[in-house]
């Protein structure tokens, strides 16, 4: 590809990704990174932040700024280790656990609207894009 097409394409991704995730957050009431967190820790259970931040790829700072707003929410719970005062354990509520099935199962039908692409391209997608990232 030269490089006018490689601009375009990352370009397009940029507006896909800015027109996606504005959907998503004015459907289900979450911002993609908190869900993706609460996600994780609903599969995971307790976790430490520093576990939260290597699965979401971000930095230690964003994760303390999601966990706090997810906390006053009365979405997360955090706890500072005893034994090492440096490292804060997370878990998610009943609350998070109730929100989180609720919007499951109200955003079914509305998945198509958020990505618009069947189960194969939707596949197809993932795959590329995980390869961008690594």
């Amino acid at each position: 590809m030269d490089l006018r097409a490689v601009s375009k394409l990352l370009y397009q991704l940029k507006l896909a990704t800015q027109e996606t995730t504005t959907k998503f957050e004015r459907e289900t009431g979450f911002s993609i990174t908190r869900y993706e967190l609460l996600l994780f820790l609903q599969e995971q259970g307790e976790c430490t932040q520093t576990v939260l931040q290597n699965e979401l790829q971000i930095d230690s700072a964003a994760v303390t700024r999601h966990l706090k707003l997810l906390e006053e929410k009365g979405y997360v719970v955090r706890k500072r280790n005893s034994e090492n005062n440096r490292e804060v354990f997370v878990k998610p509520t009943s609350k998070a656990l109730t929100d989180l099935t609720t919007c499951q199962n109200e955003h079914e039908q509305t998945q198509a609207n958020l990505l618009p692409l069947d189960d194969q391209e939707g596949a197809a997608l993932l795959e590329l894009l995980t390869k961008l990232v690594k």
